[in-house]
C-alpha cells in the first residue's frame, strides 16, 4: 500500500564521541523513507531542498522505490542544513548550526498522484506544514505524526489541531510530559488520546519504545549494542520501519502494530551503527529477519 513520507532532506555536520564527519547525508524524510523502502515499494516523498543536494542521492532513492515527485528543487537555492556534537553519553547533544535555508520556504503542494495515499507519515516540522498536507490528502487510512517540544513552545494551538486530525502521535517521554501537564506516561496518554489520536507511541531512546492505545499498552526494549556510533536519525528510521511495515502489511490492529514498533526498533538499532545513513545502505531482508529476531529472543520468556 501506498507511503506518503513528508519532513526534511539535509545535510548534517555530525561528531560523536566515535568520530566526525561533514556534509553528510540527513534529514527526517530521508531516514523515513530509506528504512520503509526495506518494507515497501510504494514511497512518496515530499520534500525541498536546493540544486546543491547531490543527483546520485536522489537516484538512489529511486531506485529503492521512492518516487520523487514530490521533491521540489529549488534553483539556486541550499539544502537544509543541520550541524551538532553529542555528549559522551550520546544521550544528549548540542546544536552548533541550523540552517533552514529552503526549507524557510516550504509550503507543500502534493502532486495529484499523491494525493490518495493511504499511510501518512508526517515528519517532524511547523503544525502549519503537516494540516497543509492533511488538508489534501482524499482518502488516508493511517496518519502518524511526529513533533518535537520546539513546536509546544511556540504554535501549541496549531500543534493541537493537527493532533485532533491524526491517528498515531510519535514523541518522547519528555513531550509526552509536556504536551499533557502529566508526569506519569500512563496518565500523559490519557490526556493526549482525548485530544484525538487512537493511538501513541512514545520513543524513549536506548531504553526502548512505548505502544499504547486507550486500553492496551505494549512495550519494546532498545537492543542492546556493542557500539553506537551516530544516534542521528535514529527516531526517524524507527518511523519509518514502522509505517513501512504498516503499509506492507495493510493492517492497523494493534497487534500489527505491535509487530511494527519491534520493526521500526530493529531498523533504528541498524542506523546508530555508523553514521549519516551507512548502515541503512547496506541492509537486506536476512539482516532484518535476524536483527528481528534478536528482538524476540530478548524478550521471550515461559511462564
Amino acid at each position: 500500500m501506498s507511503l506518503l513520507t513528508v519532513g526534511t532532506v539535509a545535510f548534517d555536520d555530525i561528531e560523536t564521541p566515535f568520530g566526525k564527519v561533514e556534509k553528510v547525508i540527513g534529514g527526517a524524510c530521508t531516514y523515513i523513507s530509506w528504512a520503509a523502502s526495506y518494507f515497501t515499494n510504494d514511497i512518496r516523498l515530499t520534500s525541498i531542498v536546493g540544486n546543491d543536494f547531490p543527483v546520485d542521492e536522489i537516484k538512489h532513492l529511486e531506485s529503492r522505490g521512492v518516487n520523487m515527485d514530490g521533491l521540489k528543487i529549488v534553483k539556486d537555492g541550499k539544502t537544509f542544513f543541520w550541524a551538532g556534537k553529542y555528549h559522551e553519553n550520546m544521550n544528549q547533544r548540542d546544536t552548533i548550526t541550523t540552517d533552514l535555508n529552503v526549507l524557510d520556504d516550504f509550503d507543500p503542494e502534493l502532486p495529484d498522484s499523491y494525493k490518495d495515499s493511504k499511510y501518512i507519515m508526517l515528519g517532524n516540522l511547523t503544525p502549519d506544514i503537516q494540516l497543509r498536507v492533511m488538508e489534501q490528502l482524499t482518502a488516508p487510512k493511517l496518519i502518524v505524526l511526529d513533533t518535537m517540544n520546539f513546536w509546544m513552545d511556540i504554535a501549541m494551538d496549531k500543534l493541537k489541531k493537527a493532533i485532533s486530525k491524526i491517528d498515531i502521535l510519535t514523541i518522547n517521554d519528555e513531550e509526552a510530559r509536556q504536551l499533557s501537564g502529566e508526569y506519569s506516561l500512563v496518565n500523559a496518554a490519557k490526556k493526549i488520546f482525548k485530544m484525538g489520536p487512537k493511538y501513541l507511541v512514545i520513543k524513549k531512546g536506548e531504553h526502548g519504545a512505548l505502544l499504547m492505545s486507550k486500553d492496551q499498552m505494549f512495550y519494546a526494549p532498545a537492543l542492546p549494542l556493542a557500539e553506537v556510533k551516530d544516534p542521528t536519525g535514529a527516531g526517524d528510521t524507527f518511523a519509518g520501519g514502522f509505517m513501512g511495515y504498516i503499509a506492507k502489511t495493510d493492517d492497523v490492529s494493534f497487534n500489527n502494530l505491535k509487530r511494527a514498533v519491534v520493526y521500526g526498533s530493529a531498523m533504528a538499532s541498524f542506523c546508530v551503527e555508523e553514521f549519516s545513513l551507512g548502515k541503512m545502505k547496506s541492509l537486506d531482508d536476512k539482516k532484518i529477519t535476524e536483527r528481528v529476531n534478536s528482538f524476540v529472543d530478548l524478550t521471550w520468556f515461559n511462564v
